[in-house]
């Protein structure tokens, strides 16, 4: 299937109601985009080569073979294989490989998680995980009137990102909305019925929850294997400069398997959003240009972003999660229309900024603060701000 937005599959994909469906949301509608169909493919003259793998890289002898034996040969190559899910299997746990057992990262998964949805009717639900796709699949089962439980061994949800002030209204609201959460444990073993599909899923605390769907989002990892020996890594990923080349100049690394310079905070950093995954191959593809051309490009200056929805709720982050933290408006999850955010504050400066039911312009706003990182003395005076 030609290229196409994965964070479909985690929202509207599953819609008991106008559930989005190719060729809907090929790229690059996700960005407003023009939605790329496999003719303008070939309307642009680029080749594109479905259902093939490949299985080795060899980056000194600019060549690539496939799973089928082919080789192709390159002149300039980009990395953009992007990540994998973790599975419980990865990890040995008991009866992780029954059926209807669910990781969500293709549009085969998604498609094998609607017929399940469809088969087990006003079933019982357990979602693994307590990050962006367990909040966004626990609120999808529940519109598709599962009953929903969530396990997460972390203390609040997205802890990565969140503080525990964000992640009480999202706990507080999802539980309004009838999912059980379950924190400070993690499932240990899954038992199935005769046909191998999942009954039950043992949690480390002892307790056993009934399952007709489990869908596990536990993480992912770069897929970076092919090339490992023949570039330079650092922290998980494919080390590149502003302009996405590698250690090998005739090999880029964009998306989640490039550690990149990050300029507004002077460090290396790795980003798994397909935000920096868009802007990263933008960046790459203007340096190749550039120096075809010998034209000078500007160095990658990325504002980390980061988005999610679920129910009627849609939030935007934007900065570094790091620092004090500043909680303002109105969290309540029994609000009709809670609207609420929050600031970190690193130096005396403002460095992140989080918007919960915002709108456009109020969303422009905070990316602008989380950009410009005004002063910030007095931690109070934000709070009203």
């Amino acid at each position: 299937v030609a290229p196409y937005e994965r964070p479909a599959l985690s929202k509207a994909y599953l819609f008991p109601e106008g559930a989005a469906r190719l060729p809907g949301f090929h790229v690059c509608v996700g960005s407003g985009g023009e939605r790329l169909l496999p003719e303008w493919y070939k309307e642009k003259g680029i080749e594109l080569i479905l259902s093939t793998e490949i299985v080795k890289a060899d980056l000194p002898a600019n060549t690539l073979v496939s799973a089928a034996g082919e080789t192709f040969k390159y002149q300039i190559l980009i990395i953009a294989t992007g990540s994998t899910v973790i599975k419980l299997t990865d990890f040995g746990v008991q009866g992780a490989d029954a059926k209807n057992i669910f990781y969500l990262r293709e549009i085969d998964d998604a498609d094998k998680l609607v017929e399940a949805i469809k088969a087990k009717k006003n079933g019982k639900a357990v979602i693994v995980g307590g990050g962006y796709i367990g909040l966004e699949l626990g609120a999808a089962l529940k519109i598709n009137n599962l009953d929903v439980s969530m396990v997460y061994p972390e203390p609040w949800c997205m802890p990565r990102l969140f503080t525990s002030g964000i992640a009480a209204f999202y706990e507080g609201y999802y539980a309004n909305k009838g999912i059980k959460i379950i924190k400070g444990t993690v499932a240990v073993g899954f038992t199935s019925d005769s046909n191998g599909e999942v009954k039950e899923v043992q949690l480390k605390d002892g307790r056993v929850l009934e399952a007709d769907i489990v869908v596990v989002g536990v993480g992912g990892r770069p897929l970076t294997a092919l090339f490992k020996g023949q570039v330079e890594e650092e922290t998980g990923g494919i080390k590149t400069d502003a302009f996405f080349k590698t250690s090998v100049p005739t090999v880029y690394a964009v998306g989640d398997v490039a550690t990149f310079p990050l300029k507004l905070y002077n460090e290396l950093r790795r980003v798994e959003h397909v935000d920096h995954a868009r802007k990263s191959a933008e960046q790459a593809v203007k340096a190749i240009k550039g120096l075809e051309k010998g034209q000078s490009v500007d160095e990658y200056d990325y504002l980390p972003y980061f988005y999610s929805r679920s129910f009627d709720l849609a939030w935007q982050f934007y900065g570094d999660n790091v620092g004090d933290t500043v909680l303002f408006g109105d969290n309540n999850p029994q609000s009709p229309k809670p609207k609420f955010g929050s600031y970190w504050i690193k130096d005396g400066k403002v460095v992140g900024a989080f918007l919960e039911g915002g709108s456009a312009e109020e969303n422009q706003a905070i990316a602008k603060v989380a950009k410009l990182q005004p002063k910030a003395e007095n931690l109070d005076a934000l709070t009203k701000e």
